[in-house]
């Protein structure tokens, strides 16, 4: 597991938690971030998946390049 697939899911849970709150308080404003939080996420979770699955494949075939 990578940096990036870590802040990924750390992204994502920030954002599923400020979902919430704004879902609790009634906060638009709160539940948009949230969402966007959970999306940029997604995004650097799966940038991080591809790093790694592009390091795999390198270290089990280096003659690939």
């Amino acid at each position: 597991m990578n940096k990036d697939q870590v802040a990924g899911r750390v992204e994502e849970a920030k954002g599923k938690l400020k979902e919430a709150a704004g879902k609790v308080t009634g906060s638009d404003k709160l539940k948009a971030e949230g969402l966007v939080d959970q999306a940029s996420g997604k995004v650097q979770k799966t940038y991080g998946d591809a790093k790694e699955k592009a390091k795999d494949v390198l270290e089990s075939d280096p003659d690939r390049i």
